[in-house]
């Protein structure tokens, strides 16, 4: 793939028995009702729609971030070896595209394509290098709406509206000017001093989740699952409250789906329309940020590579490989997580063996250390929301490393347990982010263990592990086919 990269820039582009969720305990399914906007104005801007292509016609592309060839494949109704075919420069190996790539893409139309309008680019979606330096609670201050004078419950303590909008911006890694910005969109909350009396404020109706910040939560995992279906390729269409089919444009960004597929959970027709196109969403979150597409940061560069990792438990030892992928923080989409449980004769939560310990799988410096999870900042500026970072979950509290602690791969980082979200065993859940955006444990880019590879299974937790021909299987059950051994 540095093959490619040195042709673009010559020709001058630039361009145990386990199981666990988190934050939450699992909430009914969603109900579906009609949510209230402060934004009413009728969008004006047309938006260009799709011509009919002939099965299989080349059309242009320009790679974006994030892109690589196995999602576009699915987005655009074609293979990857149809793609592979037209675009030879392409290396056989490629992990991401760099963005600003000229492709040709085998396109074989689908009917129903939504608009083409981009809302907001990827690095306004996630909670990363672009948010550095901005304060929520200061921003709230600054404006007259109620949400600066709102207390809620959340994470165990009481939290005011911009704290709550942050921790779960961190949790999720959301953009907290993103969530702000659907609070304003869907509620006023910077604007209208006067808070809707309304028991579902963002829409989403479901059982004890009246609070804004379990608003928030399932506000957070709805966008998470858009942006990650799209990042996946999994996601190619999804309905709207009336049942309405929603098939996103194939040269749509993920951040831009992201939104696509939020509003698609609580409105239909014209209120839809409004909402995903320039007059929607999108103009709220400029008038309250200014244009974040002026804004040219490249999330996910091209020719993007894992750095080398170890399994995350001590050397020499047999663990359960317990959990495949499954969501790296909530419950859905990404996932980005797996799961491993130390050795013991007994089934869930238990107390370890002094010697069966979690170990950093890279070197790094713990820049967050709670029970909502441990970062280890692999670039070591100390940023959560920059380079690599391993999210580590379920380390028992007594003995987690602490914040500012340098640690060197293979370094003890805590023992599992069954603290932070809920679980059914004693296991750590380890994930990983790149500037914000969670890596999905499976794909171009999936997690690779001292030469594991991690595969997706057919549902959440399931899967396997590859190494050299061998396989293991996920499973709770921790028998031989799921155990898996350290290096020395």
């Amino acid at each position: 793939m540095n093959k490619l990269i040195s042709i673009l820039l010559a020709v001058g582009i630039l361009c145990t028995t386990t199981a666990c969720t988190t934050d939450h305990p699992l909430l009914p399914p969603l109900q579906l009702q009609g949510t209230s906007l402060a934004t009413t104005t009728d969008s004006s801007t047309p938006i260009p729609t799709r011509e009919a292509y002939t099965p299989g016609e080349l059309v242009d592309y320009i790679a974006q971030s994030g892109d690589t060839v196995a999602n576009l494949a699915p987005r655009f109704n074609t293979t990857i070896q149809e793609i592979m075919a037209a675009n030879p420069i392409i290396p056989a190996d490629a992990t991401t595209m760099p963005p600003g790539l000229p492709m040709k893409i085998p396109i074989y139309y689908r009917e129903l394509w939504d608009t083409s309008f981009k809302s907001i680019p990827d690095n306004a979606f996630v909670d990363g290098p672009t948010v550095i330096g901005f304060n929520s609670s200061a921003f709230a201050a600054s404006q007259p709406g109620w949400l600066k004078n709102y207390v809620g419950y959340a994470g165990g303590e009481y939290r005011s509206g911009a704290e709550v909008v942050d921790y779960v911006a961190t949790n999720y890694s959301v953009s907290p000017k993103l969530l702000l910005a659907v609070l304003e969109y869907q509620t006023g909350a910077l604007s209208n001093p006067v808070q809707i009396q309304k028991q579902y404020v963002l829409g989403f109706n479901r059982e004890y989740s009246g609070t804004l910040y379990y608003q928030l939560i399932i506000a957070a995992e709805t966008l998470n699952n858009g942006y990650y279906g799209w990042r996946a390729g999994n996601l190619i269409e999804f309905d709207r409250p009336d049942q309405t089919i929603v098939r996103p444009d194939p040269w749509l960004n993920a951040g831009s789906v992201g939104i696509q597929y939020y509003f698609a959970q609580l409105l239909s027709g014209t209120d839809y329309d409004r909402a995903v196109g320039p007059d929607g969403l999108a103009k709220t979150y400029k008038d309250l940020f200014g244009d974040p597409w002026t804004n040219n940061f490249v999330l996910i560069p091209g020719s993007l590579h894992q750095p080398p990792m170890l399994l995350p438990f001590a050397r020499n030892e047999t663990w359960t490989f317990t959990g495949g992928p499954h969501t790296g923080w909530g419950s859905g989409e990404p996932f980005a997580a797996i799961d491993f449980g130390p050795p013991s004769e007994f089934h869930g939560c238990f107390t370890v063996e002094p010697q069966n310990y979690a170990v950093a799988a890279a070197s790094g410096l713990v820049v967050r250390s709670d029970v909502n999870g441990l970062a280890l900042d692999l670039d070591g500026d100390g940023n959560e929301r920059t380079g690599w970072v391993i999210f580590y979950l379920h380390l028992a509290g007594a003995t987690r490393a602490p914040v500012g602690k340098q640690l060197q791969a293979g370094d003890f980082i805590g023992y599992p347990s069954c603290e932070g979200g809920e679980t059914t065993g004693t296991h750590v859940h380890i994930a990983r982010k790149y500037n914000g955006e969670w890596m999905l444990a499976d794909g171009p880019l999936g997690f690779n263990l001292e030469g594991w590879i991690v595969h997706d299974g057919p549902a959440a937790y399931q899967g396997t592990m590859t190494q050299n021909g061998l396989t293991v299987t996920a499973c709770a059950c921790s028998d031989f086919y799921s155990q898996v051994r350290s290096g020395r």
